[in-house]
This record gives C-alpha cells, sequence and structure tokens, in this order.
C-alpha cells in the first residue's frame, strides 16, 4: 500500500517507521514547507497536520479521490463540510480524534458508566486530560469524544467547559506538561466516596499502530467511518 503522510511532525514520523515496518511504501511527507507534488501516487492518506490545514488536506484527498484517515484534532467546527464532500465525491473520510485501541475501548467503558452514574445525582462528574506542551487544542479531541458520550446521559448538563463551572456544566481541567503522550480521566465524586477511570498512554506508538491500521482497513471502502467500525464496536 502507498501513503502519503499529511504532517510530518513527531506523529507522523512514528507512523512512517510503523507502516514500513508493515511492508508499506510512503510516496509523499507532506510538510508546511513542501507541497502535494506526489500525493496522486498514494493509495491512501493518513492526516497527522495542524487544525489549521486539516480540512484542506481532507478536501485536497477527497477531491482527488483518496481515501483518508485524520488524526488531527481541533478543527471540528468544518466536519459536516467534509462529510459532505466525501458523500459528493463518493469518497472514503475516517476521522479518529484517538486512533489508540485502548482508548477507544476506554470510549466504550466511559459512555456505559456514565450510563449507570447518571442516575445517582449525589456525584458530580468532571474530568482531566494532561498533553504535552506542544498540544495545539484546548481539550484535546479525546476528552470531546469523551465529554460528548457523557454529556449524552445528563441532559442537565448543556455542554462542557475549561473554566469555572456550574452544575450545569461538564468541567474539563486542561494540563499541559512536558513529554506527555497523554492522559484521560473521569471523575464522579460525591460526599462518601470518589470513582476515576483513566487512560494512560506511555508512548505515541499506539496512536500510530491503529491509524495505520485504519488506513489498510478503509481501502477499498466508500463513506464515513470511525473506529468504532475499524474494531467492530459499533453496536
Amino acid at each position: 500500500m502507498k501513503i502519503a503522510l499529511l504532517g510530518y511532525g513527531k506523529m507522523g514520523k512514528v507512523i512512517e517507521r510503523i507502516a514500513l515496518e508493515r511492508g508499506h511504501e510512503i510516496v509523499l511527507k507532506k510538510s508546511s514547507a513542501s507541497t502535494f507534488d506526489g500525493i496522486e501516487n498514494a493509495d491512501v492518506a493518513i492526516d497527522f497536520s495542524i487544525p489549521d490545514v486539516a480540512v484542506e488536506n481532507i478536501s485536497i484527498c477527497l477531491e482527488k479521490g483518496i481515501p483518508v484517515v485524520s488524526g488531527t484534532t481541533g478543527w471540528l467546527d468544518d466536519y459536516q463540510k467534509i462529510v459532505d464532500l466525501c458523500e459528493a465525491k463518493n469518497g472514503a473520510f475516517l476521522y479518529g480524534s484517538n486512533f489508540s485501541l485502548g482508548v477507544n475501548l476506554f470510549f466504550e467503558l466511559n459512555n456505559y458508566l456514565a450510563q449507570m452514574m447518571s442516575k445517582f445525582k449525589e456525584y458530580n462528574v468532571s474530568m482531566e486530560e494532561i498533553h504535552h506542551t506542544q498540544k495545539l487544542d484546548k481539550p484535546s479531541g479525546t476528552a470531546i469524544s469523551l465529554a460528548k458520550d457523557i454529556l449524552k446521559n445528563y441532559p442537565e448538563k448543556k455542554d462542557w467547559t475549561i473554566d469555572n463551572t456550574t452544575n450545569e456544566e461538564l468541567f474539563i481541567d486542561v494540563k499541559r506538561i512536558e513529554n506527555v503522550p497523554g492522559t484521560h480521566s473521569v471523575f464522579y465524586n460525591s460526599d462518601v466516596d470518589f470513582i476515576e477511570i483513566k487512560h494512560v498512554a506511555h508512548n505515541r506508538e499506539g496512536f500510530a499502530l491503529g491509524a495505520v491500521v485504519a488506513s489498510e482497513w478503509i481501502l477499498g471502502k466508500k463513506g464515513v467511518f470511525s473506529m468504532k467500525d475499524v474494531l467492530n464496536l459499533n453496536k
């Protein structure tokens, strides 16, 4: 499989190594200083760029009929625009706020726990996410995905917030600490006890492997997908 890497930072380099180990070929390593020359040779594109260029990267792939997998976060205000373009071009697009197998299982655990805990109003739910200091978006895309699943089960909460909160909002405590790949925690606190679930990433390997597996999976498919489809977690 021939892969175009859109974004060649730390994550792009780990994806490149894992893709090569799995027998794939890299035909484009797109950075801010390079062009899209060579993308027409790709079977699939993997976008781990930055929020400001992700929409352009994904759009160019869909226009050219190249399936694209994106792990860039912070651009989701334009998500519907990309979905519409994918459908108009009969293309293939997969977005994941996090490609780690463990995180996607954590998503399922979080949703199930929120369903149970929402019945017990004596518990206050909140979240924490910690990432490296180069992480541009706050909160992380993974934290937003977790928050959305919690909010589905708490209709009395209007939205999430990273600022001081009232009971009408889900508070996400955002921290940026050097050399932290990603830690996400969900807390349920009452006057008598405290429940916590947590996912801690040790390195970028799990994210990169998941992205390569997703790019292998999407070949030959048409539509808009998520990691739930790749891991067969859809109910």
